[in-house]
C-alpha cells in the first residue's frame, strides 16, 4: 500500500461518520415531526369536535359569509333530525362522513376529516391536507435545524482535537529531524499517545544501541592509534638497523629475527583490537543457541596446546565429578572458545617453564562454572580489578609482552553471555585462580523471551 496520513486518514473516517450519523439523526427527526404534527393536528380536530359539541361555534366563518380561501379547517353539523345547522364557509365535502377519523377527496381535493356524534347532533371537522402537510414539514424542519449547525461545529471541534491530539507526534518527528548525526540522546515520551510511545521507546532502544556502536568504534580508532603507534615505530626503527648491518651476517640475522618478532607483535595486535572491537560492537545479548561447554574446553585447549608445550607448561584439564551434569548455556560458541582460549594463553604466558595449567569444568549450585588455575605469579589483590582495562599490565609481570587486551576481550564476552567474572589465588596451584560462572540456562531463556 503507499503512504498514507495518518491524521488525514482518520479526519476522513470520522467526519464522514459524522456527516452520516448527522444525515440519519436528521432524517430520523424529520420523519418523527412529521409523525408528531400529524398526532397534534388529529388531537386538535378531536378537541374542537368536542369543544362544539355545546353549539354553533365563534369565530368561524358560516355559510353566505365572504369565503375565506386561506381558512383551511371546515365544519359542518346537523341536527338530530339529519338537518345541517351549520356548514363554513368554503365547504365542499359529503354531507355525511363515517365516524372518527378519514380521509376524504372532493373536487380534487384531500381532507382530513373528523366525525363525532352526540345525542343531539353530529359534528364534522375536517382539514385541508395540503396545508396540514405543509404546516407538518414546517413543523418538522425547525426539529432537523439545529443538526444543520450543529454538525458543521461538531466536525470543526473533532478536527481540532485529532490536530491536537497528533500535536505531540509531529513534535517528535520535528526533534528527530532537527538533531545532528552524532546525538543519540532518548526523545522524550511525555504527553505522546499510550499507542505511540511503544514505538518511542524502542527507538530510545535503537539510539542506544547505535551509541553503542558508535562510541565502539571511535574507542577502536583510540586504540588502534594508542597500541600501534610504539611497534609501528619499532619496526621502522628495525628496518633501519637491518639497512646498516649489511656487511655483519650476524648482526643482520638478529636484526632480521627482532623485526619478525616485531611484525607478529603488530599483527596479534591488530587481531586482538579487531576482536575486542567486534565484541564490543555487537548486541548487548548474545544469540539463542544452546552451547555444550565441555566442547568449547576441548577446543580452546586445543588451540593453546602448541604455545603451552613451547614453554614446557603442563596444560590439562582438571577432573570434576559434576562436569557430565553442565547443562549447555545460550550464547555463542565462537565467542566463548575466544574467552577461553585468552585466558589460557593469559595463563601460559605468565606461567615460568615446567609450571602447570589446568582448566575444569563444574556446575556449582545449578551454575555453570569454568575454571582457570596456574601456578604463575598470579596477581596482586589491588592490581585485580584493573586488569580488565584496555591496555593494562600488571607491574609484577611487565618483563611479558602483549597487547593488554586479552582480558579486555574476556570480560566484553563475558558481559555480552551475562556471565560472571572473578579473579583469586589458586589454593592448589598457588597462583592465578580465574572464574567464569554462567547463568543457568533456563534463566537465561528466559531473560531472552
Amino acid at each position: 500500500m503507499g503512504a498514507h496520513s495518518l491524521k488525514r486518514r482518520l479526519l476522513w473516517f470520522v467526519l464522514v461518520a459524522i456527516l452520516l450519523a448527522a444525515v440519519l439523526q436528521a432524517v430520523t427527526a424529520y420523519r418523527g415531526a412529521l409523525r408528531q404534527a400529524d398526532a397534534l393536528f388529529d388531537d386538535h380536530l378531536q378537541q374542537m369536535a368536542r369543544s362544539l359539541r355545546g353549539g354553533i361555534p365563534l369565530g368561524l366563518p358560516q355559510a353566505g359569509a365572504e369565503e375565506d380561501s386561506g381558512y383551511d379547517l371546515f365544519v359542518q353539523i346537523w341536527g338530530q333530525d339529519g338537518t345541517q345547522i351549520f356548514r363554513s364557509t368554503g365547504s365542499a365535502l359529503p354531507p355525511r362522513a363515517v365516524l372518527g377519523f378519514s380521509d376524504v377527496e372532493a373536487h380534487g381535493n384531500r381532507y382530513r376529516v373528523y366525525t363525532l356524534q352526540t345525542p343531539l347532533q353530529t359534528v364534522q371537522i375536517a382539514q385541508d391536507l395540503s396545508a396540514r402537510t405543509a404546516r407538518a414539514r414546517a413543523l418538522a424542519l425547525r426539529a432537523v435545524v439545529p443538526f444543520a449547525w450543529l454538525t458543521p461545529l461538531l466536525m470543526l471541534a473533532v478536527w481540532w482535537i485529532i490536530k491536537r491530539s497528533l500535536a505531540p507526534i509531529e513534535r517528535t518527528r520535528q526533534v528527530v529531524a532537527s538533531r545532528a548525526a552524532d546525538d543519540f540522546s532518548p526523545l522524550e515520551g511525555a504527553g505522546l499517545p499510550d499507542e505511540v510511545r511503544p514505538l518511542v521507546d524502542e527507538l530510545n532502544l535503537l539510539f542506544g544501541r547505535v551509541r553503542h556502536a558508535f562510541e565502539a568504534q571511535k574507542n577502536f580508532v583510540a586504540d588502534a592509534a594508542h597500541e600501534l603507534r610504539s611497534p609501528l615505530t619499532a619496526l621502522k626503527l628495525q628496518a633501519q638497523t637491518l639497512r646498516r648491518v649489511d656487511d655483519d651476517p650476524a648482526a643482520r640475522e638478529a636484526a632480521v629475527t627482532r623485526l619478525n618478532l616485531g611484525l607478529d607483535r603488530a599483527i596479534r595486535g591488530v587481531e586482538q583490537l579487531l576482536l575486542l572491537a567486534r565484541e564490543e560492537a555487537g548486541p548487548a545479548t548474545a544469540s539463542s543457541q544452546p552451547v555444550d561447554l565441555q566442547q568449547v574446553v576441548q577446543l580452546a585447549v586445543a588451540d593453546t596446546l602448541p604455545q603451552a608445550r613451547l614453554g614446557h607448561i603442563d596444560l590439562g584439564l582438571a577432573e570434576d565429578a559434576s562436569a557430565q551434569a553442565v547443562p549447555p548455556v545460550i550464547g555463542q560458541t565462537e565467542a566463548l572458545r575466544i574467552l577461553l582460549r585468552n585466558l589460557l594463553e593469559n595463563a601460559v604466558k605468565y606461567t615460568p617453564p615446567g609450571g602447570q595449567v589446568d582448566v575444569s569444568l563444574a556446575l556449582v549450585d545449578g551454575s555453570p562454572v569454568l575454571t582457570v588455575e596456574d601456578s604463575g605469579p598470579g596477581i596482586a589483590p589491588d592490581l585485580r580489578p584493573r586488569v580488565f582495562d584496555r591496555f593494562f599490565r600488571a607491574s609484577d609481570t611487565a618483563q611479558q609482552t602483549g597487547s593488554g587486551l586479552g582480558l579486555a576481550i574476556v570480560k566484553a564476552i563475558a558481559d555480552r553471555h551475562g556471565a560472571v567474572l572473578a579473579l583469586g589465588e589458586s589454593p592448589r596451584l598457588g597462583g592465578l585462580k580465574v572464574e567464569v560462572r554462567f547463568a543457568p540456562a533456563a534463566a537465561r531463556h528466559a531473560d531472552q523471551l
